[in-house]
């Protein structure tokens, strides 16, 4: 089967660098794959992609070693199993809050008898390789988010569970959650407590930490804490900001240029 370079990163003590692709688009998505991104993960939950829009995303991917990765909309068995059939190696599920919210994700995303996955790998068997049903237990990454008041005061439990590979924190969820602005980087106190403590139990329990991040520089910080999965931004804020860059500095340059005379 098909590696994962994910877990390849991490058992050298490596962080994983990874995109977010908001756009429902498979040219956008081959073009960011051919980046030099780790992993790209294609949002279900906030972006304008469906089902039938992620599939050819995942296909352009697969042009690259770029590892793919969803988030799917919620904890629903059908859309994780749907999602893993497709190519998708690893799966970020948000609002994971309680001990039993994790352990249906670690089963939703392994095959009998770790799990109570459905077989049918119908694209998973030509990214994977056919020997993907004998790997895909141990070759598959499962990411929890935590991102309420509910799951900090579960966290422990969460991080226990077994089969669970990484959490991953969404800083502005997890701000409203507490009381505090939404934001990814500048984090008001509490929030950036908050943090720290997700990170320090993870460490402890010996799940990978990620988290996502508005910059490079927030990113490169927060790897120099000790997160392992750090995402910077999306493509659609990506494009954006290059695009607003561009028309400033036209703007700028066009105010600088003095009309001709016409004589």
């Amino acid at each position: 089967m098909r590696p994962n370079k994910l877990r390849e990163i991490w058992a050298r003590g490596g962080a994983v660098v990874n995109g977010w692709l908001a756009i429902a688009n498979s040219f956008s998505a081959e073009t960011m794959a051919h980046q030099g991104w780790d992993s790209l993960t294609i949002d279900l939950q906030h972006g304008v992609v469906d089902y039938a829009g992620m599939v050819p995303m995942l296909q352009a991917i697969s042009t690259t070693p770029t590892v793919p990765v969803v988030r799917v909309p919620w904890l629903e068995p059908g859309i994780i199993m749907k999602t893993l059939d497709a190519g998708a190696y690893g799966v970020i599920c948000p609002m994971v809050n309680t001990r039993a919210d994790a352990e249906k994700l670690v089963a939703y995303t392994h095959y009998a008898p770790q799990g109570t996955r459905s077989f049918g790998p119908v694209r998973a068997l030509l990214y994977g390789g056919a020997d993907y049903p004998a790997h895909a237990n141990d070759t598959i990454v499962a990411f929890a988010m935590i991102e309420t008041a509910q799951a900090l005061e579960n966290l422990d439990d969460i991080l226990a569970t077994p089969g669970l590979d990484a959490v991953y924190i969404g800083p502005s969820d997890l701000s409203l959650a507490l009381g505090c602005k939404p934001t990814f980087d500048d984090l008001d106190p509490k929030a950036a407590e908050a943090v720290q403590h997700i990170l320090a139990r993870a460490k402890a329990h010996g799940v990978v930490a990620g988290i996502h991040n508005g910059t490079p520089e927030a990113a490169l910080k927060r790897i120099g804490m000790g997160f392992q999965f750090v995402t910077i931004s999306s493509d659609a804020r990506l494009m954006a900001a290059g695009a607003q860059q561009i028309v400033n500095t036209m703007r700028g340059g066009l105010q600088a240029i003095k009309p001709q005379s016409g004589h």
